[in-house]
């Protein structure tokens, strides 16, 4: 079984750059409190990189 993260949007997207809006969408997350399962690899981890201050993980 592949490994999997738990991304949760924590925080707004109001204020915030327009490519990290965009990466907010592509990681699937639309509302505060949504969470997503996303298969840990580095490009997953790279866009989590991006927005850290927005999202938080769980392994």
């Amino acid at each position: 079984m592949a490994k999997t993260i738990k991304v949760t949007l924590k925080k707004s997207t109001i204020g915030c750059k327009k490519d990290q809006i965009a990466t907010v969408e592509a990681l699937g997350l639309k509302k505060i409190h949504q969470c997503v399962e996303k298969p840990d690899n580095p490009q997953i981890r790279g866009m989590i990189f991006k927005v850290q201050h927005l999202v938080e993980v769980a392994e």
